[in-house]
């Protein structure tokens, strides 16, 4: 009986997941091929909804699934990838609360490991940042802002202008639905502090370009920046964040804004671990042939954030989850055809449209090239992202989710300590304090 051939995927992101899941598709009943997926998380983050859950409109559960109920017969590691290497067709990684390593061989390699964010080494950003592309992120952001309130509610708090001033940096779709959840959050938050008021908030939205949103054009970047405006957020565009300090932020035009609250959202860059792959590269990512494969190394694979693909137009594919997709179902035809020697198929795609949020049931979006905004855009965000999101269960968890924060107030339950440690203080083994440490670890901020 031949050898079963293997399959790996890293990456259990859009790309991966859906190419396990095409892969299971054609080869529902052929043993002869072994799929595994790999990944150092469990769940598949919906990241488009990332923002509603650092706005207290979603609970954190809702917009993750299980990647073990997304598969059917795909074995899944949960590990973390430690180094590839492409002529020996082996991938090694790590896993258990030792560490333990192990490799794993391969007859196909799929890369699917997504990008990171990238501080372009701006001083004391990485240190004092918050991000925002992962589910601890939204997490720790809901939590420090109502850290913030609390700190500011206190008689005795004599840094109340800097505590309430918040600061994003970037003002593409992250930085734009992230500004708006914010907004949206604080004004509601600040009513259950007696010494506090909605106008002593400050929210401020930094972004390098000449208007925000510049994938949706100038209309709809204006038209978002005059709606940000009107709800009391300031926009400073033309400006870029060059430094980080314990006194706040400095920009390129020279001012400063003293605050010791800013979210980063300015940039991504590929994976690490696709970084040092001896294979040619496009802005850092691994570049490929229109049907994924990389030209120098046959069996080798790549789509989504980690890669770069020829559009066919003398451009890229954007790395959006509509692509990735899509993407996904083409590479896992291809590489059915590599395993049966039959014909493969260039990825070919245009972005059907590009949709955001800016809070306060304002939306903006284009699609087939025809412009919305205000309400209908918001209203087409929800209804286009819920159809998007995998399972029943967790689309009517959404559902049901935004249904109740239309009735009820917003959560304002600060899950995660940003208290720095004390020496001075009692040990929580006495029993005297309880123990405030999280599993995020502390903040200098």
């Amino acid at each position: 009986m031949p050898e079963a051939t293997k399959v790996l995927i890293l990456g259990a992101g859009f790309a991966g997941v859906h190419v396990a899941k095409e892969l299971e598709r054609l080869f529902h009943d052929d043993n002869n091929v072994k799929i595994t997926l790999v990944s150092k998380d469990n769940f598949l983050l919906f990241t488009p909804m990332l923002h509603e859950v650092a706005a207290s409109d979603l609970d954190v559960a809702a917009i993750v699934n299980p990647v073990r109920r997304m598969l059917r017969r795909a074995q899944f590691i949960a590990s973390d990838v430690e180094s590839i290497d492409l002529e020996m067709n082996r991938v090694t990684v790590s896993h258990g609360f030792r560490r333990h390593k192990h490799k794993l061989d391969y007859d196909h390699l799929v890369l699917a490991l997504g990008s990171v964010t990238n501080f372009y080494g701006l001083e004391g950003l990485e240190a004092r940042a918050l991000t925002m592309k992962s589910l601890e992120d939204a997490t720790k952001l809901r939590s420090r802002m109502l850290a913030h309130l609390e700190e500011a509610d206190a008689p005795c708090s004599k840094a109340s202008s800097s505590l309430l001033t918040l600061v994003v940096a970037g003002g593409g779709f992250a930085g734009v639905e992230t500004v708006g959840g914010m907004h949206d959050f604080m004004m509601h938050a600040v009513r259950s502090y007696s010494n506090l008021r909605p106008e002593m908030v400050r929210i401020v939205l930094v972004h390098p370009g000449e208007y925000l949103l510049p994938e949706l054009g100038e209309k709809l970047g204006r038209y978002t920046q005059d709606k940000l405006v009107k709800r009391g957020i300031e926009v400073r565009t033309g400006v870029r964040v060059t430094s980080i300090s314990d006194e706040g932020v400095v920009l390129s035009d020279g001012s400063s804004i003293s605050t010791t609250f800013v979210v980063w959202t300015a940039g991504t860059s590929p994976s690490p671990q696709v970084v040092c792959l001896p294979c040619q590269k496009h802005a850092g990512r691994v570049l490929t042939q229109p049907t994924f494969e990389l030209e120098e190394w046959p069996g080798v694979w790549a789509l989504g954030d980690c890669a770069s693909v020829p559009d066919g137009k003398g451009g890229y594919h954007p790395p959006t989850a509509q692509h990735a997709l899509r993407q996904a179902k083409t590479l896992g035809g291809n590489i059915a055809a590599a395993i049966k020697r039959t014909q493969k198929k260039d990825f070919s795609f245009s972005t059907i449209g590009q949709l955001a949020t800016i809070g306060h049931r304002v939306g903006v979006a284009r699609i087939f090239g025809i412009q919305f905004s205000g309400f209908i855009a918001w209203w087409m965000w929800r209804t286009i992202y819920l159809s998007k999101l995998p399972r029943w269960e967790k689309r009517v968890h959404v559902a049901l989710g935004w249904t109740f924060d239309l009735i009820f107030s917003k959560d304002t339950v600060q899950y995660v300590s940003f208290r720095s440690a004390d020496s001075n203080l009692p040990s929580s083994r006495s029993g005297s304090v309880p123990d405030n440490s999280s599993a995020f670890g502390t903040t200098r901020w």
